[in-house]
This record gives structure tokens, sequence and C-alpha cells, in this order.
């Protein structure tokens, strides 16, 4: 019972509509794209998919004994009143699971990596938690309980997420009657916003009606800029590490605050709330409101860069669509790979030459386990792709290296 596949459908499309966007904002002078903006958006995504192929939690088998036991079975699966009723459910139930993702710090740590983002584009809307299976599955359990068929609930989840995808774009104004009724680009602009005056707002997923029922609706204003981002700004391309940030932050003042009512607190307050002798042994960084956090990329590192742009979607997409194929310990290996990969990418952003050493250690690993396991004699296509993408990164990696420790070389010889 999971709307994963129909995110795989759609996977080649959202890429399609990136690369229209971007070409569009080139020629019209709006160009928003940061290539490691970008390249993070990208691996946070492909990464957000593993849990659910792994089936990580205990989703399945909640849902599956609600639906045994606890299912009111009122819903008829061949009545287009079911489908209706299923997908206006299933936003509502959105709105309040997304909201309480923004008042709770605990829930807050499973979803902020969406909001991490300081560029607000298409490749925005790929930034998806990887820890969301741990509890977001719950603000759910409403509709198995109705007796909402599986395949109805899957399909409108997955419409659901599908519809949120086109709304994260500049480039699309104010949509006149359709802003009262539904998320667009514009107020979906507003939730993305750290902006004093829009700040927690627009929570629905497709509808907006919502917002304007319950009060959390703000419009976009012309007068004032939506800035993106967290208030606590990442400062970091790492994926795994936008995944923990929050969490290990409540760690570290859940176990040195020095009030015991604290330590609990912290995992239940607001996402504003710390504790007092925490703010003041461990201050918030003072960084402008609208600074972007973009160190220069040094042009020797960007072939290895742009090249994981198409390599890493190309070889996740082929793990996605053959998992059928796939033992449970091979998917495994590749998320893992994966998840290693994109990490490596992530601190190579920040201009870390060193980092590539570990990623010619994790491509050498990957066909040395390759071998030893026979995946390539299984005629896997995930396991072609990966060894394509070990070997070519394996002589990207050492090409960069080389010519790196080359101009150290001359450069200590000069002076």
């Amino acid at each position: 019972m999971d709307k994963s596949f129909l995110i795989f459908l759609a996977i080649p499309v959202f890429f399609v509509m990136i690369l229209i966007e971007y070409t569009y904002g080139r020629l019209k002078g709006k160009n928003n794209y940061r290539l490691n903006d970008t390249i993070t958006s990208i691996n946070i995504g492909l990464i957000s998919r593993f849990p659910t192929i792994l089936n990580l939690g205990f989703q399945g088998l909640i849902y599956a004994y609600v639906a045994s036991y606890l299912s009111l079975n009122i819903l008829p699966e061949n009545s287009i009143f079911t489908w209706v009723f299923a997908f206006v459910l299933y936003d509502f139930l959105y709105y309040w699971m997304h909201r309480l993702h923004h008042e709770n710090k605990l829930l807050w740590g499973t979803h902020v990596v969406h909001h991490h983002g300081e560029e607000f584009n298409l490749s925005t809307a790929l930034r998806q938690t990887s820890t969301g299976f741990l509890w977001k599955w719950i603000f759910y359990l409403p509709m198995v309980i109705l007796g909402v068929p599986p395949l109805i609930f899957v399909a409108v989840g997955g419409l659901n997420l599908i519809y949120q995808y086109w709304v994260h774009t500049e480039h699309i104004g104010k949509l006149g009657w359709y802003e009262k009724i539904f998320i667009t680009p514009s107020n979906h602009r507003i939730h993305h916003a750290k902006n004093p005056e829009y700040i927690d707002a627009n929570y629905g997923g497709v509808f907006i009606l919502w917002d304007r029922f319950f009060g959390t609706y703000i419009e976009e204003k012309d007068d004032i800029k939506p800035v993106y981002g967290t208030v606590k700004p990442l400062r970091s391309w790492n994926p795994l590490w936008a995944n923990v940030e929050v969490f290990s932050g409540m760690i570290r003042d859940s176990f040195y605050t020095k009030h015991w009512q604290d330590k609990i607190k912290v995992w239940f307050s607001s996402t504003k709330w710390r504790p007092k002798d925490m703010i003041e042994r461990f201050p918030p960084k003072d960084i402008e409101f609208e600074e972007k956090f973009n160190p220069k990329l040094d042009s020797a590192l960007k072939p290895f860069l742009y090249t994981q742009i198409f390599l890493m979607p190309v070889f996740a997409m082929i793990v996605f669509f053959t998992v059928s194929q796939q033992t449970y310990t091979e998917t495994a290996f590749f998320g893992a790979s994966i998840l290693i990969s994109s990490s490596i990418i992530g601190i190579t952003l920040n201009n870390n030459y060193s980092i590539l050493y570990i990623e010619i250690f994790r491509a050498l690993a990957v066909l040395i386990l390759i071998y030893l396991f026979g995946l390539a004699d299984e005629g896997l296509l995930s396991s072609i792709v990966m060894t394509l993408h070990a070997l070519i990164n394996l002589i990207l990696g050492f090409g960069i290296l080389f010519s790196y420790q080359r101009q150290l070389f001359t450069k200590t010889i000069n002076n």
C-alpha cells in the first residue's frame, strides 16, 4: 500500500520539466538554478525513495492490521463518490499532517529537509524526507479505518504528491480565481518563504481551502519578495546531514541542558523553542537574512559534478524500475551505494578534493562486491549501470586528483 510506483513513473517527467524551466529561465534572464543547489535537491530526492522500497518502519503491518480488524468498510471501490471523497479527505489529512510537522520539533525533524533549499524551482520539489516513514503514515489511518480501498488510497496519495510538483516555480504568477481554491505557485512560494510576514502558512497539498478555513492562509504580496530556506540555515550540501541535522540538535540540547523537564520538552516543543541555557551555550550563528550558502566551486571539480547530475538519476531510476528483479540485499546494496555517493558529492561541492579519495574507495569497493557476489553475471541492468557509474567516477576521480596534486607540486616548486 504505497504510492511510490506512481512517483517512479512521474520521475522522467519531473526531469524534463526541470530542463524546460531551466531553459526558460536562461532565455528570459531569470535563471534561478545553481549547480550546488540543484545537485543537492536531486540527491535528496533520490535517496528519499529507498526507505519506502526497503519497507522500513511499521506502516505496512499496521495498515494491514487496521484494514483487517478495525476497518468500517463503508466505501465501495467501484463508486466515483469513493474516489472523490478519498481525494478530498487525503488532502484534508495532509493539511493537518503538514501543519503539525511545522509546529512540533520532533515532526519538523522529518520534514525540514524539504525547506532547506534557498532557491525555489522545480528541483526544490524533489527535496523529500528520507525519515518520513517514521510517523507521517499515522495521519492517514482514518482513511484505512473508514475503509478506503487500498488501490484508491495509493492512487489519491500519489496524485496528491504529483500535483504538488508544478507549484514549485517562480515563473508563474497569480492565477485569479484558481488561487482561492487550489494550491498554486504563488501561495506555495509563501509556504517556502522564511520572511516574518510569510512564515508558517499555506499548508494544503492540493486545496488552499483548508488554510482559508483554519486561518493559516497568507497571500503573496507584491512589495515583499519571498526569501527561501529555513530560519536556521543548513549551510551544507550533504543530503545525509540534511536529514538528521534537526535530530542532531535536539540530541545535543537534550543531553547538555541542565533542567530535566527541558530534556524532555526539547523533543515535543514548538520548532522555535530551545532551552535558555542551550541558547547561551550554543547560540545561533549570525547570518545575514538574505545571504545564500554558495561557496565558489573550483572549475576542476565541475566535470565530476556535472557528470553526477546525469549519472545518479539514471542509475537510481533503473534501480527503482527493476526492483522486482532484485533481492532485498541487492536493493539495500544499491541504496547504500547511492546514499554514500550522494554524501560524497555533497561534500565535494564545498571544494573538498580529499573526499574524492573516499569516492574512489567506494567505487573500487562496488566493483569488487559486484564481482564477488556475481551480480554482473545475473545480467541485472542495475548492476551494469552501477558498474559503469563506478568506472566513470574512478576515471574522473583519479584524473581530478592527479591534476590537483600536480598543481600543488608546481606551486610548491615555484615558491
